[in-house]
């Protein structure tokens, strides 16, 4: 098509600059693809709404090289997990959780899941991470731009956008435009891509603000505290919640709204009333930074793709904070997503490998909206217990609670209801599962036949490590040199890797001639004694599920593409055979260009 004078090119525009615009443009800049970031507002945001930084995303952090500055700037795992129900933070205690795999058994199985832990990062601090890393690796972050429309063609995708500060229009023509505009997506309501599910169905405030209350909370350090008390609460139930954004001096007072009431407009002083309310000590000087509401969502799109458009993050789900799955799916949509446009750009993949993006996302998008909203649900049976009114005033607030400690038969019951409803709601922070089991089924996975549904124990709640293809390749320590070094760690950087025992030397061979033929180059790593790396606790034996001369093809992402259990006749052509597949090459199928445009490939 005829290019405009005032267009700008590049491979790939991201619309939007939170964390999964941003994720995008860290991971496309890394793999060297040219990409320019809209942001419509003059900077990152300057609110800490997301927080819960869970292993698989930490584990991206970690692959990206920014680990370590994620590691310095967040709250670590040990300081988040005591979760306190109580009248107000100076009240009474009601009970306790430990949340966030601290309580023993949990924090075993989480260590063992990842060489990386669960964190508490707010989301004015990621973004800067995000953007710095993407915009030093050479992406073109442009603030205070912002799309206005959009079209595609077979060749690619021309977006008009305005310069907010110049008050300028002018286009940039494109390959692939990733929308992750957020919960307002202009991206997705210019595709039209069906959404399922019900917005604003509750309302919330925010008053984020400075205390020091050191002297409430660390001998019970947590990273949200929560409070049955009257009035219309988190969920519209009388809960509210205080949660720490960096110990123990700032704090986020949640608290809520009636919707059918309008959106109320707030003062210093009810920032204050909110803060001194939670907190239960009015004499605690306080500092309003600023006040927000938000609603509770429960979407999510049924498709995040439409011919060279692919939209990440809230934009196709959204929901409510239950679990802290929200920034989290959203970035891990990015690093499924952006290894696959490299590939297509690069001319090493066919574009039909970006189906495999809609095919793997979707189901995740959908799950988490669900496993969300029935975490809210955990939360009514407290009031249920204690026979409280849907919007309890003080007195039957009072009267409830005082009943609770009454030494009668009837007292006796309800402390039971009430132990078991709150103890139920260690769902609502404890989903290993969920944020570890990916389960992938698309064409970018090739199955090996094995049964799908042999997890002994509730995938939601528990982590399940396995070698079959479509899932994430398990975190083993073997070492190098004295060292320890995880599998995680001999993975992804953008390519694919191939893990073999020391009896499957034919396999470095087989990769050899695959990469020199396909353009796609594979490492391969073989462990065990005398291998690159010794398996010195036996754990990649014991469970790797391949023998000696077996081998584990992982994608970028660290999800298993491939495994053969033992040495096959020919290695070179299963290994071939399974990496056309997931490329998209296999005859019959499209081939990519030079320029990632499809062409037919004769059967």
């Amino acid at each position: 098509m005829d290019t405009p004078a005032t267009t700008v090119e590049t491979e790939v525009l991201i619309v939007g600059a939170g964390p999964a615009g941003a994720a995008a443009a860290a991971l496309l800049s890394t793999y060297g693809i040219d990409n320019i970031v809209l942001n419509k507002y003059g900077s990152v945001s300057n609110s800490p709404r997301a927080h819960i930084t869970n292993q698989r995303t930490v584990e991206v952090f970690r692959d990206l090289g920014l680990e370590g500055e994620v590691i310095r700037q967040a709250t670590p795992q040990h300081l988040m997990g005591e979760h306190v129900y109580a009248t107000s933070l100076a009240g009474d205690e009601l009970g306790r959780l430990r949340t966030w795999y601290t309580h023993p058994h949990f924090k075993a199985e989480h260590d063992l899941a990842s060489p990386c832990s669960v964190c508490d990062l707010p989301q004015d601090l990621l973004e800067p991470i995000l953007v710095g890393a993407a915009s030093s690796r050479g992406s073109s972050v442009r603030f205070d731009t912002e799309l206005l429309t959009f079209t595609q063609d077979d060749d690619g995708v021309t977006a008009r956008v305005r310069d907010r500060l110049a008050g300028t229009e002018y286009h940039i023509r494109s390959k692939y435009l990733i929308g992750a505009d957020g919960g307002n997506s202009t991206v997705v309501k210019q595709l039209g891509l069906p959404l399922v599910g019900e917005m604003g169905s509750g309302g919330s405030i925010n008053v984020v603000f400075e205390a020091d209350l050191t002297r409430f909370v660390e001998h019970r350090p947590g990273d949200m505290y929560w409070f049955v008390q009257p009035g219309v609460g988190h969920g519209g139930g009388g809960i509210g919640v205080l949660r720490m954004v960096r110990p123990w001096a700032k704090w986020i007072g949640v608290w809520g709204y009636d919707v059918t009431a309008g959106t109320p407009s707030l003062t210093e002083a009810d920032g204050i009333r909110i803060a001194h309310q939670l907190i239960g000590d009015d004499s605690v000087p306080v500092k309003i930074e600023s006040m927000s509401t938000w609603a509770v969502n429960q979407v999510y799109a049924e498709d995040n793709t439409k011919g060279r458009v692919m939209c990440v993050g809230d934009a196709v789900h959204r929901h409510s904070p239950m679990n802290g799955l929200g920034s989290n799916t959203s970035i891990q949509d990015s690093y499924n997503l952006c290894w696959k446009l490299a590939l297509v750009l690069r001319g090493q993949a066919a574009p039909t490998l970006l189906d495999s993006y809609r095919e793997e996302r979707v189901p995740v998008g959908r799950q988490i909206v669900d496993r969300a909203s029935r975490s809210e649900g955990l939360m009514p049976p407290i009031f249920q217990a204690l026979n409280l009114p849907r919007t309890p005033d003080a007195q039957s607030m009072q009267n409830a609670l005082a009943a609770l400690s009454e030494p009668t038969t009837a007292a006796w019951e309800r402390r039971r209801a009430f132990d078991s409803a709150l103890q139920d709601t260690i769902m609502c922070f404890n989903t290993h599962g969920v944020e570890t089991n990916q389960n992938y089924r698309s064409n970018a996975v090739v199955p090996d036949g094995t049964p799908d549904s042999d997890a002994p124990r509730d995938e939601e709640l528990y982590h399940f490590a396995t070698t079959r293809p479509g899932r994430h390749l398990p975190h083993l320590w073997v070492t190098r040199d004295q060292q320890r070094v995880s599998t995680f760690d001999l993975c992804g950087k953008g390519g694919f890797s191939l893990l073999t025992g020391v009896s499957g030397g034919a396999w470095r061979d087989a990769a050899r001639e695959i990469s020199e033929r396909l353009g796609v180059p594979i490492r391969v790593h073989t462990i065990g004694h005398g291998g690159d790396y010794e398996d010195s606790y036996g754990d990649y034996a014991a469970q790797s599920e391949v023998e000696e001369d077996g081998a584990i093809l992982v994608r970028p992402d660290h999800i298993v593409g491939w495994r053969a259990a033992t040495l096959p006749a020919n290695p070179a052509a299963a290994l071939g055979d399974a990496l056309e597949q997931i490329l998209g090459l296999r005859s019959g199928s499209s081939a990519a260009t030079d320029d990632g445009v499809k062409v037919a490939v004769d059967a």
